[in-house]
């Protein structure tokens, strides 16, 4: 088994999930939840080009996220059956121009994922 390579983010490039960063910003949840769907759709199809995907995270700000934030908003989590797909996806999502905006992609740790743990690395 080759060993684990840590990356900037806590995950390692083992990692099965992908986190996303500069994509989304709290204003874009002020639009309801239609569009939250439509962005869950478009991040879908487009994630599930690299690999099989098995879910999109996208979290969302809680009502009163005014007086206290909420973890994780700002961030897409894809997670996908194995760490060759994560890969795929992080090579093509990683620099890629969006909205005057740069996409950075990260390798994300599967066991904070799996336990929810979405705030620690929000930077």
């Amino acid at each position: 088994m080759p060993k684990l390579k840590p990356c900037g983010c806590g995950g390692t490039r083992n990692s099965r999930i992908i986190r996303l960063t500069n994509v989304i910003t709290e204003a874009d949840f002020d639009y309801g939840d239609e569009d939250y769907e439509d962005w869950l759709i478009d991040m879908r199809n487009d994630g599930k080009r690299y690999g099989e995907l098995l879910k999109v995270v996208i979290p969302r700000p809680k009502p009163d996220h005014h007086l206290t934030p909420t973890p994780g908003v700002g961030k897409i989590f894809f997670e996908y059956a194995d760490s060759d797909a994560a890969s795929r996806a992080r090579s093509a999502f990683h620099e890629r121009p969006f909205e005057l905006k740069i996409v950075v992609a990260e390798y994300y740790p599967e066991n904070m994922y799996a336990q929810g743990r979405m705030p620690e690395f929000a930077g």
